[in-house]
């Protein structure tokens, strides 16, 4: 089970940027039941922003977010995304996407079985 973040990048406060974690499953490894999307600022926790089940059903963690990111999943591409709207500077973080393989999504991150790479966000006041 592998995952590939894509998307990270500068961007001026109130911009947008849409986040992509390519999900691959090969061999006789078990698929996975939800991707999680959480990120972590410097000198700060990791922090768990969003979940998407298989099915497309999410839920948000983060109430800093609510209403701005969007998480979605394009099951034939095997990709979820995050769309982030109206960023705001304190949502400069490292995103990560991260596989469950326990059904149902969690926002403790220790229950999430293989994880992205990372992709860095900036928010330019």
């Amino acid at each position: 089970l592998q995952l590939v973040e894509s998307g990270g990048g500068l961007v001026q406060s109130g911009g947008s940027l849409r986040l992509s974690c390519a999900v691959s499953v090969s061999g006789f490894r078990r698929d996975y039941s939800a991707i999680g999307w959480f990120r972590q600022a410097p000198g700060k926790e990791r922090e768990g922003v969003q979940c998407i089940g298989k099915s497309g059903g999410s839920i948000n963690y983060a109430d800093s977010v609510k209403g701005r990111f969007t998480s979605s999943i394009d099951s034939a591409k095997n990709t979820v995304y995050l769309q982030m709207n109206s960023l705001k500077p304190e949502d400069t973080a490292v995103y990560y996407c991260a596989a469950r393989r326990i059904p149902g999504c969690s926002v403790s991150a220790s229950t999430y079985a293989a994880w992205g790479q990372g992709t860095q966000v900036t928010v330019a006041s």
